[in-house]
């Protein structure tokens, strides 16, 4: 029988009722002669109650005690959601992390996955049972539990389906699928019936909060094919699958803005090999991502270089680049936080021109300046003031017809 791997999200068991109705739908899917395996994350807001309760008490709580302490949250959903399905008549076992061998780096709040105990799962399976899991977290080899971070119940959910070999990995949220933008930003976005592992690995990246980057990885590397679907309505969502020959024929599947960015530029620094490596090292050790980068030469003493990186990480970015300013013999150090970065994705921009060109002369007519400009192979970044951010992704989404079905735009 073929496995499926189904998540779901805080919002689709916050409470009793919803827990029921995700119960049922793996029920449902066990019915149709699928082995099921459910990964589920804490209800609702449970997570930042847990998160307040640790700050009352301590405000500068060890990494290790709060992942100790949130991954409590999880394991209450898990356990009642095999409750609700037992009462239904359908066999049900949860795990935590740790039983399931799910072994991860000891990285506290931002751990990485290394292996799976798959055979634990499988035995479960065909004893005929339903194997609900709690997303989110892992053990290191010390035995002491971890969590994954941002997305982590995605992340589980996907590593999970590729360490027992399931056929699909449904991801159940509040949407039913991912859209062209964020409709809560720009009303006229459309749903996308598919899109790439590349075009959603840069949506993730770029702002898009549907899913998180770490999954979209582990799905592109495995060849699990994800489906994001609604936990309310039985509809078709959108899956996020390797690319087709049609696909290259859309030249922007969707457009995305992060507000929450800040730009640091080192002026004048050496211009000789070695320098920007030494920044970058720095910020790694310092466990700072960075997202953007931008070199320009000043002369043939000196350049320029500037980064982005999240606002939280900025404090951090910050106190490192103090360190080595005299190292880098650089002049100064800008720091911006007045900014958002407004993209448009998609593989199409592979064998078509004319995207950039469409793209800043729409930002030009709407009198919005441009800071600088990143790019990859499908993608095109612009950092503006963000004040206009939300007018400039408008903008470009009424520049490329995001408010259409790709069979209906005129280009």
């Amino acid at each position: 029988m073929a496995i499926i791997v189904q998540k779901f999200g805080g919002t689709s068991v916050a409470d009793a009722e919803k827990i029921k109705r995700a119960a049922n739908r793996a029920i449902q899917r066990a019915q149709e002669g699928h082995q099921v395996v459910v990964v589920a994350s804490a209800r609702g807001k449970q997570t930042d109650q847990l998160v307040a309760d640790a700050l009352e008490l301590n405000p500068n709580p060890s990494k290790r005690e709060m992942d100790q302490l949130l991954s409590t949250g999880e394991q209450q959903t898990v356990s009642l959601m095999a409750m609700a399905m037992d009462a239904m008549g359908h066999k049900a076992v949860s795990f935590t992390g740790a039983q399931v061998k799910m072994l991860t780096d000891s990285s506290h709040s931002k751990a990485r996955i290394q292996s799976i105990g798959a055979d634990i799962i499988l035995n479960e399976l065909n004893d005929g049972k339903i194997v609900i899991i709690a997303g989110f977290q892992g053990v290191d080899e010390k035995g002491n539990i971890t969590t994954l971070g941002r997305g982590g119940s995605d992340t589980s959910a996907v590593a999970l389906a590729a360490a027992i070999g399931a056929e699909e990995c449904e991801i159940y949220t509040d949407v039913d699928g991912i859209y062209t933008t964020d409709p809560r930003k720009y009303k006229e976005a459309v749903k996308i019936d598919q899109i790439s592992y590349d075009e959603m690995l840069e949506m993730a990246s770029l702002g898009a909060g549907v899913m998180h980057g770490r999954a979209i990885e582990f799905g592109k590397k495995y060849n699990v094919t994800i489906h994001v679907r609604s936990s309310i309505e039985e509809t078709q969502g959108t899956l996020i699958t390797h690319e087709v020959p049609q696909m290259e024929g859309i030249l922007v599947s969707g457009a995305t803005i992060q507000k929450e960015l800040a730009k640091i530029t080192l002026t004048n620094i050496a211009n000789h090999p070695g320098n920007a490596a030494k920044v970058f090292a720095h910020l790694a050790q310092a466990k700072v991502s960075v997202n953007d980068i931008i070199q320009t030469e000043v002369s043939d003493q000196s350049a320029n270089l500037s980064f982005t990186v999240d606002k939280a990480d900025l404090a951090d970015a910050q106190k490192t680049i103090k360190q080595i300013k005299e190292e880098v013999e650089c002049d100064e150090i800008f720091v911006r936080e007045d900014i958002a970065e407004v993209s448009a994705v998609g593989i199409g921009m592979r064998t078509h021109s004319g995207v950039a060109n469409r793209m800043f002369s729409a930002l030009a007519e709407a009198k919005i300046n441009i800071d600088s400009i990143t790019t990859s192979e499908i993608r095109i970044s612009c950092l503006v003031d963000k004040d206009q951010g939300e007018e400039a992704l408008k903008v470009v989404c009424d520049a490329f017809e995001l408010d259409k079905d790709p069979s209906d735009r005129s280009f």
